[in-house]
């Protein structure tokens, strides 16, 4: 059996983003490939084998070959669907047949774009869809493999996203903790944690590392990266870049 994710694939349909007729419902026959079938908006219901799924926003099926699903809908909240037949190895480490998808708007851009690509078609666009779809799949195979994230992994996620977006800022524990809704010590515990080190050395880390970008990418002196980057004193950016990095910057460029 292949791993999780090593699954080439290959589309037989247009990905389409559609919102279901008036009087709609689906009763396909056995079906002869996979359908990767993500609701969008709206409500319904589908039977798949033995199972009764409530279609809301957020749920995606990638349906088997050889089932038979049955699906109708709320006349007052019409489904709109995305929807791609596709073609992959048996046993090739696909996702499961149901999911709730937790990051719909990701999910929903990938949608659009995989519809998008396709509809351009050529080579280039055929590709650009495939790959979109790919990386659908993957998205809930990752989702799968971890727990529902809790208030304060997104809270850390956020902050996380910050420091690595403006390293240079003035970072400082307690009123991170505060954003995160923690105590100090609750907050160094379980930030160090969710990335490896304590937020101290994490802001450190990604001090250095926007600092040898802009050393090797920029003509910005040694002195305006410090100061970009919240050293007051040139000479203890200069000994810490070179404890992180190994070189000393002004070695580095050379």
């Amino acid at each position: 059996m292949k791993k999780p994710g090593d699954f080439p694939l290959r589309i037989n349909s247009v990905p389409t983003v559609y919102r279901c007729e008036r009087g709609w419902n689906w009763f396909p026959p056995p079906l002869e490939d996979y359908d990767f079938w993500y609701v969008m908006e709206g409500e319904g219901e589908m039977k798949l084998g033995r199972e009764t799924i409530a279609l809301r926003a957020g749920v995606c099926l990638v349906i088997r070959p050889g089932d038979s699903p049955r699906a109708t809908q709320d006349p007052g909240r019409r489904l709109t669907v995305f929807a791609a037949h596709f073609d992959a190895e048996e046993n090739a480490g696909l996702p499961g047949r149901l999911h709730r998808v937790r990051d719909t708007p990701f999910l929903d851009a990938l949608a659009h774009h995989c519809a998008a690509a396709a509809r351009r078609g050529g080579a280039l666009g055929a590709e650009q869809s495939r790959l979109h779809l790919r990386q659908m799949l993957l998205h809930l195979l990752q989702e799968s493999a971890e727990p529902p994230p809790t208030p304060v992994d997104r809270a850390l996620q956020e902050i996380v996203r910050a420091i690595e977006r403006e390293p240079g800022r003035r970072w400082d524990v307690g009123p991170l903790a505060r954003r995160a809704h923690l105590s100090r010590s609750q907050f160094t515990r379980r930030f160090t944690l969710f990335t490896g080190m304590p937020p101290n050395r994490f802001v450190v880390t990604a001090r250095m590392t926007r600092a040898r970008q802009l050393v090797m990418e920029t003509d910005m002196s040694v002195s305006q990266i410090a100061d970009a980057l919240d050293y007051r004193d040139v000479y203890f950016f200069s000994r810490q870049f070179k404890q992180v990095a190994g070189v000393a910057p002004s070695r580095l460029r050379g």
